[in-house]
């Protein structure tokens, strides 16, 4: 059905892996957001959870975007709404706001700058302010953004109700039954699992590393859904869990069944106001112009 369809289905690599082997392009939150751009399709079918769709729609307006899953949410996301944020603005006159592109298109529009865990300290390198930087709505990304950029952030209270699942005692017992293996954890991740890990990686760059090595064992600290990607991009390595509790059951909400709805035309596309979509593609542009990640590395001899 989707082969005769002109339409192009796009998966996060924490969907399930027959999704993903369903899928044409696979990855991490900012390459799924360039390739929506950049595919020729008309129709793009994005299995993840809605932000990520949201964001599609917004950089390519001229495309029908269907979220595969119609209820995948992302709690991270709902933790800040419109009227938290600007009261946030209001009480620190002047900061600039850098938004986490896990959060709403109401959100998106109030912000001077957008990134993925990817862009993140580019990002705020970028805003180039004396003032201090609101970061929302994921604290322990604001965190680590904050240590690696060398500048003040604020954080809003949000967390990733996963990645917070994954305990400095998950890695050291982790490392205990593999002692040559390397830990690679989320920035998600709570400050002390960040500083116990080799690195400390977006899921894309994780892929990197974890492709450009032979023979080696990974200890993969984020969403399980990744260990499915890593396999198919490089079976040569072997990868294992920090924790099997690192589940999103959002994640894990596209089924075939709802692929095939979309594809019958029993659903219909996201539609976002134009006026809160065109404030969200302005930063979200900025977004995609910030490639390059800056990753932190625990390694013996390696700079943190």
């Amino acid at each position: 059905m989707k082969k005769g369809s002109g339409s192009v289905l796009l998966a996060h690599c924490y969907q399930p892996g027959r999704i993903q082997d369903m899928a044409d392009f696979v990855g991490d939150s900012f390459q799924l957001a360039k390739t929506a751009t950049e595919v020729p399709e008309k129709t793009i079918l994005f299995a993840g959870v809605r932000f990520m769709a949201e964001t599609a729609a917004i950089l390519s307006p001229d495309k029908d975007v269907f979220p595969v899953s119609e209820t995948a949410g992302c709690p991270m996301a709902d933790m800040i709404t419109p009227k938290q944020l600007r009261r946030f603005q209001e009480e620190h006159p002047g900061s600039p706001t850098l938004c986490y592109v896990n959060s709403t298109a109401e959100v998106k529009a109030l912000s001077d700058m957008c990134c993925t865990s990817s862009t993140a300290v580019t990002a705020a390198k970028g805003m180039n302010t004396k003032l201090p930087i609101l970061f929302v709505p994921d604290r322990h990304l604001g965190e680590y953004t904050g240590e690696r950029a060398g500048c003040e952030v604020v954080c809003w209270n949000g967390y990733c109700n996963v990645h917070v699942r994954l305990t400095p005692d998950d890695v050291r017992q982790s490392r205990a039954a593999h002692p040559d293996a390397v830990v690679m954890a989320h920035p998600e991740c709570v400050k002390e699992v960040r500083d116990t890990a080799d690195h400390v990686l977006s899921t894309g760059g994780m892929m990197k590393v974890a492709k450009a090595a032979t023979g080696a064992t990974f200890l993969v600290g984020t969403e399980i859904g990744l260990i499915h990607t890593l396999r198919k991009a490089n079976p040569n390595n072997t990868y294992l869990p920090l924790s099997m509790e690192l589940v999103c059951p959002n994640m894990k909400m596209s089924t075939t069944d709802d692929i095939q709805a979309i594809l019958a035309g029993n659903r219909n596309p996201i539609r976002i106001p134009e006026e809160t979509a065109a404030k969200a593609r302005r930063v979200l542009m900025r977004m995609l112009e910030a490639d390059g990640e800056e990753t932190s590395s625990n390694l013996p001899g390696q700079p943190h």
